[in-house]
């Protein structure tokens, strides 16, 4: 999932003094009804689920949906949730049993159809879905999704619906680990009323998770109420969750000190230095699948031809990890070796040092292969940000710092805000970008493949790249189609060495979790995508 963007729009508008009572602060009562009070950022679109790909929607969808699988907050461990059992005796045709009882919060059961209906609109091309290349492994993808050209076909042939608890499917090829992807938010149930009624459904969506939208103005808050139909273990213990916009984490800080706020989930890296005398206990740093880089636009000629592998592999040689992670970041980022995440574990895929050189500063090197590649194209680099985080604007400026002292030339980089995180992605989206840009990843489930594909495959997902390479594909392909994980894990690996001749995207650091909460909360804690377990959280 694209991140981990976190824009914030000030709720309490930081250039006008107001009172705390004015922005609901000062004492106010406690209790399983009482409301949390959080940070946030306007997504990018609507929550339709298999159109949303950045990490602000995607808090909303798993905080109002629940799929056939559910990632463990601890361990990120893909466990059965919906589903009762999902199963195959060859890793291409696999059966799916759902619970019973379940519900979306309008009363409408949860059936099979709710599935492989949401499955199919996802995947259509014209409706036009982020995620769709989710769906790529299911049979008839292609028919409902072609290259190019118009669909031959609505639906896809690889799913059928046997009763109301109980579907199939059918892949195009072996796939042994498809079934933990299936707690991403691509795969969540949708009701008949997102069918029957498009446009009501958007302004206010309806899930089958512990809490339900009760009202959404853009750019200032939304409000989600505990539903109490709800019959899952994992119940809110809350009586709700108020998402505040903002778009300077420093203000939401400020605010979260002032009482005004209950928890954020970005401190800035202005406050990184007090964070931990500010807050104290209340204060959380760890571990995360997150990973910060630099992308290029690789649909710009200028940025993908000739011998430019050798100035983006340059840049990257370029750049003092170990100095910004620690100057600036305190403890909260580790230099990245590869593409994916440590939080993978050594069985997951993850492997140190995979970047190699590349990944391993060396202005000397930096500047003779920028040089050998052709120069900077047009002479300078911009590295293109959303603005509405100050802490982009650190880092990008000391990443550009770091470029300008190899090449002797402080106007080699620069850094190229842009005012929201939702004008940046549709900038990226539109491929309007013609600069290298920022592009952190939260990993949508803990599997190497989910670090790869999405981001680099050939159309893939999140490949805001847009690059295309039919030897990383090939190995993708064979990986998925491993039964053995360890060989799966080999071909995976294999595909990341492909990263590391043509750098496509620059790997920055891993990025922790880290989050603040006032003394009124108990039992906050970030789970492995480094999102806060808002249903765990008690007010008193």
């Amino acid at each position: 999932m694209r991140g981990p963007a976190r824009p914030k729009w000030a709720v309490c508008a930081a250039v006008v003094v107001l009172t705390a009572t004015a922005c609901g602060g000062g004492s106010r009562p406690g209790g399983p009804n009482a409301v949390v009070r959080a940070s946030w950022g306007d997504p990018q679109h609507p929550l339709e689920p298999a159109n949303t790909n950045e990490v602000q929607g995607g808090k909303v969808l798993d905080m109002v949906f629940r799929g056939l699988k559910r990632y463990d907050p601890k361990t990120g461990a893909a466990q059965n949730w919906i589903a009762d059992s999902i199963t195959s005796s060859d890793q291409q045709n696999f059966t799916v049993r759902l619970k019973p009882g379940w519900r979306f919060s309008n009363g409408e059961p949860v059936t099979a159809r709710s599935f492989v209906d949401a499955w199919n609109y996802g995947a259509l091309v014209t409706n036009k879905q982020l995620n769709s290349s989710f769906f790529g492994y299911i049979d008839g993808y292609r028919q409902v999704h072609p290259d190019s050209g118009s669909p031959t076909a609505k639906t896809m042939s690889g799913l059928s619906v046997k009763d109301d608890r109980t579907f199939t499917v059918r892949l195009s090829q072996k796939f042994s680990t498809w079934p933990d992807t299936l707690g991403y938010s691509a795969f969540y149930p949708l009701p008949r009323a997102f069918f029957t009624d498009h446009a009501g459904w958007l302004r206010k969506p309806v899930g089958d998770g512990p809490y339900e939208i009760n009202s959404y103005t853009r750019g200032t808050v939304m409000r989600l109420r505990r539903w109490d139909g709800y019959t899952g273990d994992d119940k809110a213990k809350n009586g709700g969750v108020d998402l505040q916009v903002y778009t300077d984490s420093n203000t939401a800080y400020t605010d979260l000190q002032a009482g005004n706020l209950d928890l954020v989930d970005d401190i800035p890296t202005t406050q990184l230095r007090n964070v931990k005398k500010d807050l104290g206990s209340r204060y959380i740093n760890q571990s995360a699948g997150i990973i910060q880089t630099i992308a290029f636009p690789m649909y710009q000629s200028r940025w993908s031809g000739g011998n430019t592998q050798k100035v983006r592999q340059g840049i990257s040689m370029a750049i003092d990890r170990a100095s910004i992670t620690t100057r600036i970041f305190r403890g909260t980022r580790t230099p990245a070796t590869d593409w994916t995440s440590p939080v993978l574990g050594a069985r997951g895929g993850f492997k140190a040092g995979l970047c190699g050189a590349v990944c391993t500063y060396n202005p000397t090197q930096a500047k003779r292969l920028i040089q050998e590649g052709g120069g900077l194209p047009g002479g300078q680099m911009k590295i293109g940000y959303n603005a509405d985080t100050g802490s982009h604007k650190v880092w990008v400026d000391a990443v550009c710092n770091s470029v300008n002292n190899a090449l002797g030339n402080d106007k080699a980089c620069v850094g190229a805000p842009v005012g929201t995180f939702a004008d940046f992605r549709n900038q990226i989206t539109n491929k309007s970008e013609t600069q290298p840009f920022r592009a952190g990843w939260q990993m949508d489930y803990p599997l190497i493949q989910d670090f790869l594909q999405p981001l680099y495959y050939t159309g893939g997902s999140s490949n805001d790249s847009h690059w295309s390479n039919a030897d990383f594909d090939r190995l993708v392909d064979r990986a998925n189609g491993e039964s053995d994980r360890g060989r799966a894990v080999n071909d995976f690996q294999d595909a990341e060495r492909i990263l590391a001749q043509q750098v496509p995207a620059i790997p920055l650091w891993y990025q922790n979790g880290n989050a603040g909460y006032s003394a009124n909360l108990s039992n906050v804690a970030l789970n492995q995508f480094s999102v806060p377990v808002y249903n765990d959280i008690t007010v008193s």
